[in-house]
């Protein structure tokens, strides 16, 4: 074998660029720097696919949708396009107290084997959670008395119960586990909408200060005391924001998110009204920017149009609204059926029959959509 010699200088600059490389890979992890390896996979593949694709996800899409319950290997969105979505959400509302439930009726049970379903098909899994009030006020998550905040922060009157309900998180996120026992990857969305003022955690219930506070006090609680790592953590404000320095308002700081998203729902009638698309533009257009600034992964968490009664609401209004903008997924919300509560109908993905499924079609078909099939090709949880 030939002896290759190398001159000083040649090595030095190998060298160099061996440590600079190392250097940069370590820092780009996420905010738990013992994440998983599958969750550290999903955090760099979701940053990968956002320059070419977004996965497309539906509130509770296995769990339920118009008309059926509880129904083994169903979901509108696959009776309409043949394949599930490519993002699953759910919501922890009810595990803090130990029901059995949570807010909209959904097994605990039942939700652990549909996201282990969602995983083993190549999808991604993200919890929001409607937490109840910690003073067990009436309007649970929609109670918007000052001071809840302040009360479950250490030293407050309610900080022993919400560690307790924190416990009671981190037990079911860790029961979340594949048929080789390796934890499931999650997205988790804490206090969502954090912009609003319909939550008790939202902009008119407490102070900036306050929300940083208790978001850093969770991730660490969940993170460095219970040691849940594989949570990928989701930033969430409303669609309310004009402004970088609107939309950062309360932002705990790059060490405590690696998401940034926005809920944003469409509500005039798109074939008069354009405001949606060009409101969803400014945002992302706002996003794309913060995210490329503090290498984050940017997102639309929540969006729809209740009951899409225009019939190409897909492809010529979110998809319009999206344009090339990098995000790497976009949910829609849920298929409850009719609501009692509401005495209307209340679902934003299409079903048999509804009046956008052709156009639906269309919009699982374009390039930028992924579906099942396209999470799957991804392979979202390995090295790429």
């Amino acid at each position: 074998m030939r002896r290759l010699n190398f001159k000083p200088a040649l090595l030095l600059v190998i060298l160099v660029f061996m440590v600079t490389f190392s250097v940069m890979a370590q820092k780009d992890l996420p905010i738990d720097n013992k994440a998983t390896k599958e969750t550290v996979h999903l955090y760099h593949n979701l940053k990968r696919i956002a320059q070419k694709s977004y996965l497309f996800g539906h509130q509770d899409a296995t769990a339920y949708g118009v008309g059926w319950k509880e129904v083994e290997n169903k979901s509108d969105i696959k009776d309409v396009t043949g394949e599930f979505p490519g993002l699953y959400g759910w919501d922890l509302s009810g595990i803090e107290l130990m029901s059995p439930k949570n807010i909209d009726g959904v097994v605990f049970n039942n939700t652990r084997k549909l996201v282990q379903q969602a995983y083993q098909r190549g999808g991604v899994n993200t919890f929001s959670w409607h937490c109840p009030s910690p003073f067990g006020y009436e309007k649970g998550a929609w109670d918007i008395t000052k001071g809840t905040v302040k009360s479950i922060l250490p030293g407050g009157v309610n900080h022993e119960k919400y560690n307790q309900w924190l416990d009671n998180v981190a037990s079911f996120f860790l029961s979340l586990k594949d048929e080789h026992n390796q934890l499931i990857p999650i997205l988790f969305r804490p206090y969502h909408e954090l912009t609003g003022n319909w939550f008790w955690w939202g902009s008119s219930a407490c102070s900036p200060e306050e929300f940083k506070a208790i978001w850093k006090y969770t991730v660490q609680y969940l993170r460095d005391v219970k040691k849940v790592h594989s949570l990928l953590y989701v930033y969430n404000t409303g669609g309310d924001f004009k402004t970088k320095e609107e939309y950062l308002e309360r932002y705990p700081g790059d060490d405590f998110a690696d998401v940034l998203s926005f809920d944003s729902y469409q509500f005039n009638d798109p074939s008069k009204d354009d405001g949606f698309v060009k409101s969803v533009d400014a945002k992302l257009t706002i996003l794309d920017n913060l995210a490329k600034e503090k290498n984050k992964i940017e997102a639309i968490a929540e969006t729809g149009y209740e009951a899409i009664p225009y019939p190409q609401w897909w492809t010529k209004t979110l998809a319009t609204a999206i344009g090339k903008h990098p995000i790497a997924y976009v949910l829609v919300w849920r298929n409850a059926g009719f609501e009692e509560s509401m005495k209307k109908m209340h679902y934003y993905a299409p079903f048999k029959g509804q009046v956008s499924e052709k156009d639906f079609i269309l919009f699982s078909k374009m390039n930028r959509t992924l579906f099942e099939k396209g999470a799957k090709t991804e392979k979202l949880y390995q090295e790429k």
